[in-house]
This record gives structure tokens, sequence and C-alpha cells, in this order.
């Protein structure tokens, strides 16, 4: 495995037992939360993926053992004698709206990030969804200081933290939120403007995930000319299913994909066009997690079928 930071991506966030169902099945004990669906995605493409997070006595050690599996490093994973955060949810017929019946917090309640030194050197930063607090604590923690920072977030700290989550965005190269979130945080009902707006909150680039329809990408290069511009702006289709069997993860999935495609292959240039690429990327691996419950459809697929599934739409895409 490389451990050369500059090709190594740090993933912190929530690690959690998901129960999910569907309008044509249900699941328990699955794999969940942020950072681990962004591990597992980014390790299509870095051999050398770091998780942060915590997890409770009750966690399933297969989970653990799948991870270490695909050369994840939980060098970062805290145990604790507490119970693991857990969510369990319900999706309607569309598969576009779902309801949280129980989230317990458990471990989370009063958790701090803590960074072990030798994996905190890391070039490409990931902070995935958990409180703008705990993205913070681990971006203190992080040692190189030409670091690329991303990171997620979600309606709820949107509303309960919203001053802290400025500050996160202040420290951020490319953030990524999903369109209704989007709508929420810039104020206004239209996405390109929501993306100006996004922009000038601080990141470089900002990603609105558009869920089956794909993502956009925005740059501040193109702030002073027309915008947006073919310079600044990227819209990148989602990859199309005949069915979908649980979305859970799925946005997750596309922020690993993305960060894990920039730290193996980018070459430490987080150009617009590198990021174009990464985008795409990341719409593949992110369709591979709608075809099953939680993560059991990445852990069947190998690097060679992201591969195979992207040039098919490479061939779809270009015109």
């Amino acid at each position: 495995m490389d451990h050369s930071a500059s090709n190594s991506v740090l993933i912190g966030g929530t690690i959690a037992i998901d129960h999910v169902k569907t309008p044509d099945a249900e699941g328990a004990d699955l794999l969940g939360g942020s950072a681990a669906y962004a591990a597992l995605a980014g390790s299509f493409f870095c051999t050398d993926v770091r998780l942060v997070g915590i997890i409770g006595r009750d966690f399933p050690p297969h989970h653990l053992e799948m991870l270490a599996g695909r050369g994840v490093s939980l060098d970062g994973v805290e145990r604790s004698d507490g119970e693991s955060f857990t969510w369990s949810g319900e999706y309607l017929e569309n598969l576009n709206e779902r309801v949280t019946h129980r989230v317990g917090l458990n471990v989370l309640e009063d958790w701090q990030v803590r960074i072990p030194p030798e994996i905190a050197d890391s070039q490409l930063v990931v902070l995935a969804n958990m409180s703008p607090d705990n993205q913070l604590q681990m971006l203190a923690q992080c040692t190189n200081k030409n670091r690329f920072v991303i990171a997620d977030t979600m309606d709820l700290w949107i509303s309960i933290a919203n001053e802290r989550l400025h500050e996160v965005l202040k420290e951020l190269d490319l953030f990524v939120i999903n369109e209704s979130e989007a709508r929420d945080f810039a104020g206004t009902a239209n996405l390109v403007e929501a993306g100006r707006i996004l922009l000038g909150k601080g990141p470089k680039f900002v990603v609105i995930k558009l869920g089956e329809f794909g993502a956009m990408l925005f740059s501040n290069a193109g702030q002073e000319s027309d915008f947006p511009c073919p310079d600044s702006f990227f819209r990148c289709a989602a990859f199309p299913l005949r069915g979908i069997a649980d979305p859970t993860g799925a946005g997750d999935s596309f922020l690993g994909g993305l960060a894990g495609f920039l730290a193996a292959r980018a070459g430490g240039d987080f150009s617009f066009e590198n990021i174009r690429r990464a985008v795409a990327h990341g719409s593949v691996v992110a369709s591979y997690t709608c075809e099953a419950f939680s993560t059991r459809r990445l852990e069947e697929i190998s690097a060679a079928d992201v591969e195979a599934r992207l040039e098919k739409f490479r061939r779809m895409s270009a015109w």
C-alpha cells in the first residue's frame, strides 16, 4: 500500500448501523454512515483511504473486516463502550421520499474527533456529513499545509448550526450539498444562482447533487465573467439505472468516489478540469450503491467493473 501523503485521502464522519425499509424489501444491521460509504467508494480508485469515526461495542465486526479487506485504514476508528450510532428509516413508493423512524446518536452525542498523528498528513481531506463542530475539530488536527479540503453537510446543520457551518465553509476548497439543501442554504429556488451564492461563502468549488439527475459543478473562476460559463460550470448526468433497490448512501458514495479519484489520479492538481472528471467518477460509483441494500453492491464489484461502467458513461455522455 502506498502511504504517501499526496496519494492518500483522509475521510471523517459517521459510521453507523442502519435499518432500512423500502416498498419491496427490508434490511437490518446494515453498514451505514457518511464516512463508511465514502471510504468504501474511495477505495475503488485510491489504495490509501484513511477512515476516521467512532463505533460502539455493538458494531458488527464483519463490517470492519470488509472495509479493511478493501484496503481502508481503520487506525482512525475509535472504539467506545457505548452503543453505536444507528439510523432507521423507510422509503416511500417513489424512493425520493423517506421517513426517519429513529435516530440513535449514542456514541456521537459527546464525540470529540481524534486523528492519530500517523494518518493526519493526507493532502486530501474529506469532512463527510457530521456536525460542523466535529468537522472543525478534524480539520484542526490535519497537518498537511497543502491540503485540499472537501466537505458535505445536511439540512439539520443548516438549521441548527448555521453559524458554525459558515466557519467550515471558509476553510473549504470544495463544498458538496444536495439540491434541496442548496436552495435552503442559499435562499433561492434557482440552482444556478444558488451555486453562485454558495461560492461567495468561501469555497473555490461547489457541487450540487441532483440525485437521479446527476450533479452540477461550479467554480469561482468564472465569477467575474458571465456566469455560468464553460470554464466555471459543468453539468454531469447520472448513470441510468433500470431499477433502484436502496438509495441510502448514494450521495456519500458520490463524495467518496470523487475524493478517491482526486487523491489517486489528479497528482495534486485540483483544477476545474480534474474535478470535472472526479464528478463523473463519483457519479458512476454512486450508481452501484443504489442497486442493492447498504454497501452490498459495492462489496460485490471490482475496480474493473467501475472502469467498464465509466466507459459506457463516457459514450452515453459525449456528443
